[in-house]
């Protein structure tokens, strides 16, 4: 008996000295590839910071939890990382699924850093204090692609699509907002269902209405079937989605109709010569820097891990105090966050898609 009281304190005694950190976005469903770059980035900064002694005595120790991407099933993984007493989360990754979590979060004392949810909504007209997110918002995204298009694009005539949920269809009406305010007609504003596999009867109304240019907000499964079906059925228009269709796998889906396709992402940060030790600790590991949410995903747990060691405290709400009253040396740049939340400044980038899933800068 007292042998094994001795290990259960010495097990006990280990469990006390880590830090539970959740991770908590889609790791199964048709975008599970942001999970994936979310969970390269968190762990890549719970690695690091472990090896480098941890935070205040303690090491952080990663949950990961699956919500699909889904709201409903996210409330479930909110509430369960709730009674597992865990109170910090990186996530949640999809905006849908951000903005109910969010809520059991800041009611119940969790610190929440979402690094790849860009809906308004999340932080929007909400007086909270442990929301944060690491990205930056629709409509900042949403005016760089306006912008974009009005300038640089100038189509004669525009259709705007959206998958109908809390992320595409907000960046596509903060598209739509720019570019009727540079005078650009928008011939159609209509949402799609996620999932379905044929997208012709749409496609016919863009042909009909004589589009030279196609918006859509929603994600890389959509947007592949979107683009080869319209150049299947011969329409030759432009196409453009925001950083939910900046996925390799839209060019598996559309092969060579991908070739051309615009997208707004979030900076290369991995390009930066600074990051370069940073890369090597990615690719070591056999996960890629590269992605739109990897670095940010990083950055989440870096800024995490230095609250905690500069107040010496583990208590969410004051480790939160400090991330809203100073600035942050991080991979994505020296940051700071408003009083909702939200980066004071984030700069979206428009590329040119690529048949072999490659990119480059639009011109």
């Amino acid at each position: 008996m007292m042998i094994a009281s001795a290990l259960c304190s010495a097990v006990g005694a280990a469990h006390a000295e880590t830090i539970k950190i959740a991770i908590a976005g889609p790791m199964s469903g048709p975008v599970a590839q942001y999970g994936d770059m979310v969970s390269a980035g968190a762990l890549t900064a719970i690695e690091q910071i472990n090896a480098a002694g941890g935070v205040s005595g303690k090491t952080f120790e990663a949950v990961m939890m699956d919500d699909a991407c889904e709201p409903k099933q996210a409330v479930a993984i909110a509430n369960k990382i709730v009674s597992q007493n865990i109170k910090y989360v990186i996530g949640h990754v999809c905006s849908g699924s951000a903005i109910p979590a969010s809520d059991i979060y800041e009611n119940e004392g969790v610190l929440m850093i979402a690094p790849s949810a860009t809906a308004p909504q999340l932080t929007q007209g909400k007086s909270r204090s442990l929301i944060f997110r690491t990205i930056g918002r629709d409509d900042q995204q949403g005016p760089a692609a306006g912008k974009y298009i009005a300038e640089h694009a100038k189509p004669k005539l525009v259709a705007i699509l959206h998958d109908k949920q809390s992320y595409g269809q907000g960046i596509a009406t903060s598209v739509k907002q720019t570019i009727e305010k540079a005078k650009i007609p928008v011939a159609m504003f209509e949402g799609i269902n996620v999932g379905d596999s044929d997208y012709s009867s749409v496609i016919t109304k863009l042909k009909v209405l004589g589009v030279d240019f196609v918006y859509f907000g929603g994600y890389h499964p959509e947007m592949g079937l979107l683009l080869r079906q319209a150049r299947e059925q011969g329409l030759k228009a432009v196409f453009m989605g925001p950083e939910g269709v900046g996925n390799q796998d839209v060019a598996a889906i559309a092969g060579a109709a991908s070739e051309g396709m615009l997208v707004t992402l979030p900076a290369d940060f991995s390009a930066d010569p600074a990051n370069a030790s940073l890369n090597k600790a990615f690719t070591d590991k056999n996960r890629d820097p590269s992605g739109p949410f990897q670095l940010s995903a990083y950055t989440a747990v870096k800024v995490i891990g230095d609250s905690i060691s500069a107040t010496k405290s583990f208590d969410p709400n004051k480790v939160a105090e400090y991330i809203h009253s100073n600035h942050f040396a991080t991979p994505i740049g020296n940051i700071a966050f408003d009083a909702q939340g939200d980066l004071e400044a984030f700069k979206f980038v428009v590329y040119t898609w690529h048949k072999d899933a490659t990119k480059t800068v639009a011109e």
